[in-house]
This record gives C-alpha cells, sequence and structure tokens, in this order.
C-alpha cells in the first residue's frame, strides 16, 4: 500500500488552483453533493512516492502525467531529452501546475478528470 490514504466514502481531488477545469469540477461535485476532500498540488505538493503512485493507478507513466502543452513546460523543457523517470518526478514536484489534474481517486479508482462530469464516474 502507499502513501495515498484512500475512502470509498470520499474522493480525493488532486488540482491546481490556477485550473479552471478544477474550479468547475469542484463547482459541479458540490453542486452534486459528493464528498470531495480537496488537495491542491500548489499548496500541498505531491512526494515523488505520490507521483509515481498516482501514475500507477492512473496505469501511467510518470511522463505521461505531464502536460506538455503548458506554458510552464513550454518554457522550461521544451528540448525534450530522454528524461529518467526521477527527472520527471522532479518536474512535476518543482512546477506542479505541469502534472495532468484534476485527478480523483476513491477507495481502489483513479481517474484523470478531463471534463468536469466526469467526477460522477467515481
Amino acid at each position: 500500500m502507499g502513501e495515498i490514504a484512500t475512502s470509498e466514502r470520499q474522493i480525493t481531488l488532486y488540482y491546481s488552483s490556477k485550473s479552471t477545469r478544477a474550479k468547475q469540477t469542484l463547482a459541479y461535485a458540490k453542486a452534486e453533493g459528493l464528498p470531495i476532500h480537496e488537495i491542491d498540488i500548489l499548496k500541498t505538493p505531491l512526494t515523488g512516492t505520490q507521483i509515481a503512485e498516482i501514475a500507477d493507478r492512473l496505469k501511467l507513466e510518470i511522463k505521461d502525467m505531464v502536460n506538455q502543452d503548458h506554458p510552464i513546460y513550454k518554457a522550461r523543457f521544451k528540448e525534450h531529452h530522454d528524461f529518467s523517470e526521477d527527472d520527471w518526478i522532479k518536474m512535476i514536484r518543482h512546477n506542479p501546475d505541469i502534472m495532468k489534474q484534476p485527478i480523483a481517486i476513491r477507495g481502489k479508482l483513479t481517474i484523470l478528470v478531463e471534463t468536469p462530469t466526469d467526477i460522477i464516474k467515481i
């Protein structure tokens, strides 16, 4: 078992408070009366272990959790090199804005929220 505590009774939502999609998702979840435990990754940075665990839960490679279209990514890392898994984790830890989000976890289920209404799938 990893570092991420999960519950069937509530949805843990990892999100960036700068993200419009995240704000819409939170508003939608609250309107639907869903029990949400909010974790703003800009205020509560994820550990390397948590990033790896979320990637594993999403069945993604860590590099696939990075939004390579994000302006910060383009400004700092555009020249694509062969980054190691550790490099990708460090990138996300030091630049949480570039992580794809929001990510919702409930019990054993983990989803990357593409549209705010996705939250009801969990």
